[in-house]
């Protein structure tokens, strides 16, 4: 009975993930830049972004909470994390990101996450002054994650993550709800063949609200009395996506591994991509990383003046983890990652990572 539920279970994740959903017409070129919550699409943490996002199959412990969730499962006992992210430096936008990540149970874990990302004050203009005010606001996101996964088998693991989304100004607001589904499976004599699927910011639309949107004016010239208008902010949906990986790791012995990975994503309202990458570990004390996206195009290929996005599509990435106690596993690991862009000074993401 207890190995059917596993299976029950597997075949509803795999079901859940093959589900056309609303709108999932991957590649659109002509929806792009309809959907909203765009930080949802952007990785805070430094390790998997090393490689440009490519481990779908491979993702451990609580970064697998943006990847793909069922690699939350992999989590030994205790992991603490925390990021830092420059995005597109220069731009002055920075993502604060922290997680935590509790093994409940012989093949069960919890997971937590919070991201914040701040654009900075910006002036306030109008009309009358379009230079400023001389006031300031800050804009900022905010998504708050929480993840269950589990071992269903020494081959099947899987998990969902619930997301409150939630974007703010001074006088404007939006927030929203949105669910993460993924499954792993782990083969191979030497459990190095490794396959993934998820799906990704599942939802209802999103719409604002608050003062920004109501104006006080006279109903016509010749009258005192002003009236409060309000006007109707327009739903929006989320940027859904689905994602198929895979990754194989070559043992060439018990100090070094190479692991090569390619991942497909097809997303809802940008264009559909291509991702390869590799890593290098000695001991798992030493990692280095690299990866490329290639983001297809329904046309001819584009200069680089027509991009549709700053990324240009390099990865690169390093991690040292540094042991405390052998006996019982825990360690600390500092990870870098750099991504290369287009008018910019690339992306930069730094994180620390304590595990018990």
């Amino acid at each position: 009975m207890k190995n059917i539920y596993r299976y029950l279970v597997a075949v509803l994740l795999f079901g859940m993930i093959s589900i056309p959903f609303d709108g999932a017409q991957a590649g659109n070129k002509d929806r792009s830049g309809q959907a909203g919550a765009p930080e949802l699409l952007i990785n805070p943490w430094a390790r998997s972004a090393g490689w440009g996002n490519v481990g779908v199959a491979n993702i451990r412990g609580l970064e697998a909470q943006w990847l793909n969730v069922a690699g939350l499962a992999h989590t030994r006992k205790t992991e603490i994390l925390f990021n830092n992210t420059q995005w597109l430096k220069g731009s002055d936008i920075s993502i604060n990101s922290f997680g935590f990540a509790q093994r409940i149970g012989e093949s069960s874990v919890l997971g937590v996450s919070v991201m914040s990302m701040g654009f900075g004050e910006i002036p306030v203009t109008t009309y009358g002054s379009p230079d400023g005010t001389g006031a300031t606001f800050k804009p900022n996101y905010m998504n708050i994650n929480v993840a269950y996964a589990k071992a269903f088998s020494s081959s099947i693991f899987g998990g969902f993550n619930m997301k409150i989304i939630s974007q703010s100004i001074s006088d404007l607001s939006a927030t929203g709800f949105a669910i993460d589904a993924g499954i792993q499976y782990v083969t191979g004599e030497e459990e190095n063949i490794k396959f993934g699927i998820t799906l990704k910011n599942i939802g209802p639309t999103m719409s604002y609200s608050g003062d920004g949107l109501s104006l006080r004016a006279y109903l016509d010239k010749k009258s005192d009395l002003q009236n409060t208008l309000e006007q109707r902010a327009e739903d929006f949906e989320l940027p859904a996506s689905l994602s198929i990986g895979f990754g194989y790791d070559f043992l060439f012995s018990d100090r070094q591994r190479f692991t090569l990975a390619g991942t497909f994503q097809s997303n809802s309202f940008t264009q559909d991509i291509f991702i390869a990458g590799g890593e290098y570990s000695f001991k798992d004390y030493f990692m280095v990383r690299a990866g490329y996206a290639y983001e297809a195009h329904s046309t001819d290929e584009i200069t680089n003046s027509e991009r549709l996005v700053a990324p240009t599509g390099l990865n690169l990435g390093a991690t040292i983890e540094i042991p405390i106690n052998k006996e019982t596993g825990s360690s600390f690991g500092i990870d870098y990652s750099y991504s290369d862009t287009d008018s910019f000074e690339g992306t930069h993401r730094i994180g620390v990572k304590l595990n018990f």
